[in-house]
């Protein structure tokens, strides 16, 4: 089924209904607590929608098309996604954030036939010409002021121009309904954290097994409000009847969001639902615990994209009377996976965390398979040549389950190294990170595969379990462990990042590398590290801004050794 059925169908139960709020202000001068609101209703954003998927065909783009999408969040952003979907048109999402480089090689990459974006991306194309080649149809979120393109249509001038009540939504509609669960509905580009970008093709089959299992999971219905510090999220919220907020931030950069602008919003409008990466929530926690204020609205606190302290899951207990936090696991190739409670993380889990065992992250969610496997770098064809773990005992993850993508996009390669197939045909999808199962069929994450640092052939050293050990000392604010040399004879090494970003010398640096390795040597898996070095901060994933680059260091250590 087209997922844009998903979403007409609560235009039809709830067509009055808000469906986006948008806070705003009219200058950056204007007290943050006082903020004026924009807002669009379920049958307008269902009536724009069509319009504009009347619009896009009459510029001749027809299923299977693609077209890059790069709209900031706003009222037109879901209408706009929502109207590609409706006509089988695939949209192309490329984090902004990722560098101009990988940028422009994700751009060409993707062949797409269309480009709808703000003005910045058009003139970009201007300048960088051959990664945007493909492009024949122009689309842009307000007029340009001077006009670079012959052919150029724009948002505005769409709506004003194509009265709802002159279109055929009944054709629309009909297309709609041809689409059927195995056609592509979109490509959502990995943001290169751990490896280069890569295109993962998404069906409607896939967008509707998530709609359906984060509304499991969450127990979600038409009257929880929703505001979601990355902008697709809102598509499923949206599909499922939800109010959604569009938050006073800037989704490229995350860790450098404005706690009180989040806070007032919140203050404001009061979702019930707030998800997003740990890098935003952790800058609303330390800001509401500084202030003194609470969350009285919020429910559930959804973070995801990397591991959460148990530190921010405390925090967050101290500013949520009515709510609790959540990790959900799980990649841009295969969301969700497992779930956890930070409930459940802090009455059962966080003290096994805190000694070295890794993050638990939950149970597997509905109609989900999970397996660990004995760790290679080599691509595995069948599941019948994998040799799976026992509990207990790490190796990688892999999983299976109707929201797993088959295929990176023109990347068969990348393809074959990531994907298993069974004997009934299903593939299963290689995480690229460690971890084990325990005995209650929890899933545990130790980091990722890549990371891994092997002493000898037999002694593999896991990062979030090393880790963890040497961030109890009361002056680290967090640690990274690399591998110098090469694989099976490497030296583990201890990158510390001090909550007071010295760089310690002489009798200081080793009275503290000594209260390092009294830590170390209570535990069997880090008694052996004795090599540390020291950084003023540490190189982040672009999308979360949390994942610690550790190949980056060990490059950077060695190079300067």
């Amino acid at each position: 089924m087209n997922i844009f059925l998903k979403f007409h169908s609560q235009v039809l139960k709830h067509g009055s209904k808000t469906a986006l709020v948008r806070p705003y202000r009219k200058s950056k001068f204007q007290k943050i607590n006082s903020y004026q609101f924009e807002s669009i209703s379920f049958n307008k954003l269902f009536q724009n929608s069509i319009i504009f998927a009347c619009a896009f065909r009459n510029l001749g783009l027809v299923k299977g098309d693609r077209c890059l999408v790069f709209i900031r969040p706003s009222l037109d952003f879901s209408a706009v996604v929502f109207s590609l979907f409706s006509i089988g048109v695939i949209p192309v999402f490329i984090d902004p954030g990722m560098g101009r480089a990988n940028l422009l090689d994700c751009i060409s990459k993707s062949k797409a036939k269309a480009l709808i974006g703000e003005n910045s991306v058009h003139l970009l194309s201007k300048l960088f010409p051959k990664s945007f080649k493909n492009i024949t149809v122009r689309v842009s979120i307000t007029p340009m002021r001077f006009w670079p393109f012959k052919k150029m249509s724009n948002i505005l001038n769409i709506k004003k121009n194509i009265p709802f009540d002159k279109i055929n939504q009944e054709e629309i509609l009909s297309i709609c309904h041809q689409i059927q669960d195995e056609d592509e509905a979109a490509i959502l580009f990995t943001s290169g954290g751990t490896g280069m970008p890569k295109g993962v093709n998404y069906t409607h089959g896939i967008f509707n097994t998530q709609t359906d299992t984060l509304q499991e999971m969450f127990h979600l219905n038409h009257d929880e409000i929703d505001m979601a510090g990355f902008p697709l999220f809102a598509l499923f919220t949206l599909s499922m009847g939800m109010k959604s907020i569009i938050p006073d931030m800037d989704v490229r950069r995350p860790a450098k969001c404005n706690p009180e602008k989040l806070f007032q919003n919140i203050k404001d409008l009061k979702p019930t639902f707030i998800a997003g990466s740990p890098a935003i929530w952790e800058r609303v926690a330390n800001y509401c615990l500084k202030n003194n204020l609470q969350l009285e609205s919020v429910k559930y606190v959804v973070m995801f994209g990397a591991p959460v302290s148990v530190l921010l899951h405390q925090k967050f207990m101290k500013i949520l009377p009515n709510g609790t936090t959540y990790t959900p696991y799980g990649a841009t190739e295969a969301l969700p996976i497992s779930n956890i409670s930070g409930k459940e993380i802090l009455s059962s889990t966080a003290e096994l965390s805190q000694r070295g065992h890794g993050t638990c992250i939950g149970h597997p969610v509905l109609n989900t398979k999970v397996k660990v496997i004995k760790i290679t770098d080599e691509a595995i064809t069948h599941l019948s040549d994998i040799e799976e773990c026992p509990p207990l005992v790490p190796g990688e993850i892999i999983v299976s389950g109707k929201q797993v993508t088959k295929k990176y996009d023109q990347l068969p390669d990348k393809t074959m190294l990531s994907k298993i197939q069974d004997a009934n045909g299903n593939h299963w999808h290689r995480m690229g990170d460690m971890g084990y199962l325990d005995s209650e069929g929890r899933l545990w994450f130790l980091g990722r595969v890549g990371h891994r640092v092997e002493t000898t052939p037999r002694n593999t050293l896991y990062p979030i379990a090393c880790e963890a050990i040497f961030n109890l000392h009361k002056d680290v604010e967090k640690t990274a462990l690399v591998g110098l040399g090469e694989k099976k004879h490497q030296t583990p090494a201890i990158v510390i990042l001090r909550k007071d970003r010295r760089f310690l010398k002489n009798d200081e640096r080793s009275q503290f590398e000594s209260e390092l390795l009294s830590l170390a040597k209570n535990f069997s898996h880090t008694k052996d590290i004795s090599h540390f070095f020291y950084a003023s901060h540490f190189p982040l994933d672009v999308r979360h801004n949390i994942k610690i680059d550790r190949l980056k260091l060990k490059e950077e250590i060695e190079k300067n050794a």
